[in-house]
């Protein structure tokens, strides 16, 4: 990039952030798939979000790291709702501020949460333009589906600046569910014409991963929660179908105990069949949640919707696993850090948050004129949850040992600096195998690296539209098997009178693989390009950037995180 450029896009960069922009680096242009219907009409209602700069960011971290520190004799003395909220909650001038800003523009319709640190207020887009100059309201479909975004950024009044972090409901997109049968297409040929149909069920992984019949939950007060984003919906005849098929050899609940939001109508979908089936056959017998997210307004960005109810619940499950992910350079800093934040409040009351590595491997971002780097994607890049990689047996046949998943997402972080509990792993990784990384211009060598461990991602049977659905692919696979593996564990540690695990990685690195069958073969995918073709990271002894500290030895991994 030639000087004078530099500096224009740097006197820009500069103009915006000194004009009320809060989020001067959000993408705003929109993919290839989504048409462009038209301007919104100035009288159509929106619903906005508004974070509301929160105090005490650097002590809720402090507090994080001495709960989730088994060496601290804070461990596991979570907090409730009531004492995060007292923590966090914003200032009494930044409240008064921007209330009054909302209510000088006519704004009075908005709901707050019991962190006070988020409000969501309903205004027409005619308001909604005022209030935020330069954003520019239009309506864009995809498959079906409806949104409504600013094709341009916006701004804020100057004394509201100081005050927000962002405003939800302006650019973020809902990503494009992933087809998960397509993974592993190939693979499906090659075994059909042997008439040979194998793969994942909860049998297979119990027998994987040291499960007996008897592993099941029995706790009262333990329960654990999917969330979905992508107006995916799951039948309750679907799962007690699939537990029908699958779950003779061990007890389990075959209904979900609670569905948070409004499930849609239309066809069940694979990923939330998927989700909802595996975690309940793995976590079995234990209370479930699903989180369900499609939005009464299309403003709404769904994820942000859910992190917005888990600051207003007190009762929440202790295990919550995610399959959902966005380009870490598509999304503003300012967004980034303060949904980290919100991550933060979670773990700090105790709550496991799993997120899918992705599986796009590496990923790719061309930078032009044939140069390229590796795209992470985030919540997966966040230091303040546990990513989950994927894994396929060695032989799809048999039982085997894993080796990796080529889609399982992986790599290191361009925003968050690497957590101090992971440090020493990862240099060990890079040293071990500096001859053969990729050139260092396609990473971050400083940057959080992911995923923290892995579990199988490949072919697993799943029950949808009452249909069992073969070679179903993905870490949105492996993650709610962790998870539900997690929530046996709590369970245990609840029958014990001890807290439930809270936010897992600082003792999972501690562990240094113990109780985890490490993954030592096979490489991700990358750019498709001469200097690395299509190759990512591999596989290494300990932990590596695809699979992390590797897959559950589940009675080894109950007893290593039974001790005190």
């Amino acid at each position: 990039m030639n000087t004078l450029l530099t500096f224009s896009i740097t006197l820009l960069f500069s103009s915006l952030v000194w004009s009320g922009y809060l989020e001067y680096d959000q993408d705003v242009l929109l993919p290839d798939d989504w048409t462009h219907v038209g301007r919104v009409d100035s009288t159509e209602e929106l619903e906005l979000t508004f974070a509301l700069k929160q105090q005490n960011a650097d002590l809720l971290e402090e507090i994080l790291r001495l709960v989730s520190d088994p060496d601290s004799a804070q461990y596991g003395k979570h907090l409730t709702l009531e004492e995060v909220s007292s923590l966090v909650h914003p200032s009494e001038v930044t409240q008064k501020v921007v209330h009054h800003w909302l209510q000088s523009h006519g704004i009075t319709s908005c709901q707050t949460v019991h962190t006070q640190d988020f409000l969501q207020c309903t205004m027409t887009a005619e308001v909604a333009e005022r209030l935020l100059p330069g954003s520019k309201f239009q309506r864009y479909t995809r498959d079906g589906q409806s949104v409504v975004r600013s094709s341009a950024p916006y701004s804020v009044h100057d004394d509201v600046h100081q005050h927000l972090d962002f405003v939800g409901g302006l650019h973020r997109l809902p990503p494009k569910a992933q087809d998960l049968s397509k993974a592993s297409s190939n693979r499906k040929q090659k075994q059909s014409k042997t008439g040979v149909h194998l793969g994942v069920t909860p049998a297979i992984l119990r027998a994987r991963y040291n499960l007996t019949a008897t592993d099941v939950g029995t706790a009262q007060n333990n329960s654990q929660a999917v969330a979905q984003f992508l107006e995916q919906y799951y039948h309750p005849a679907d799962l007690a179908e699939f537990m029908g098929i699958y779950g003779r050899s061990f007890q389990h609940h075959s209904q979900v105990a609670r569905v948070v939001g409004t499930q849609g109508g239309g066809k069940a979908g694979i990923e939330a069949s998927l989700d909802v089936e595996y975690i309940m056959s793995t976590g079995a017998n234990i209370s479930t949640w699903v989180f369900t997210n499609p939005g009464r307004h299309e403003t709404q960005e769904p994820f942000l919707q859910w992190m917005v109810l888990l600051s207003n619940m007190s009762d929440l499950p202790w295990v919550h696993t995610i399959s959902y992910g966005d380009d870490e350079d598509s999304l503003s800093a300012a967004y980034m850090m303060r949904i980290n934040t919100e991550f933060m409040k979670a773990g700090v009351r105790g709550l496991s948050l799993l997120f899918a590595s992705g599986d796009s491997g590496a990923g790719c971002k061309h930078l032009g004129k044939g140069q390229n780097s590796f795209r992470p994607s985030f919540p997966a890049s966040s230091p303040y949850v546990t990513t989950v990689g994927g894994t396929s047996f060695k032989n799809p046949y048999e039982v085997t040992y894993e080796i990796t998943d080529y889609i399982s997402g992986g790599g290191f972080s361009n925003i968050f600096n690497m957590p101090d509990y992971q440090a020493s792993a990862v240099a060990g990784y890079l040293k071990t195998v500096a001859a053969t990384l990729p050139p260092k211009s396609y990473f971050n060598t400083s940057g959080r690296a992911y995923p923290d461990m892995a579990a199988l991602s490949d072919n697993y049977w799943v029950v949808s539209n009452k249909v069992p659905v073969p070679w179903v692919s993905g870490t949105s696979a492996s993650t709610p098997v962790v998870g539900g593996m997690l929530s046996l564990i709590n369970d245990q540690r609840l029958l014990k009178g001890l807290p439930a695990l809270g936010f897992l990685n600082p003792r999972l690195y501690k562990l240094k693989g113990q109780a985890l069958f490490d993954v030592t073969e096979g490489c991700h995918l990358g750019c498709l390009d001469e200097q690395v073709q299509g190759k990512g990271f591999c596989a290494a002894p300990s932990w590596d950037p695809v699979t992390g500290w590797g897959t559950p030895n589940y009675p080894e991994l109950l007893a290593a995180l039974l001790a005190e």
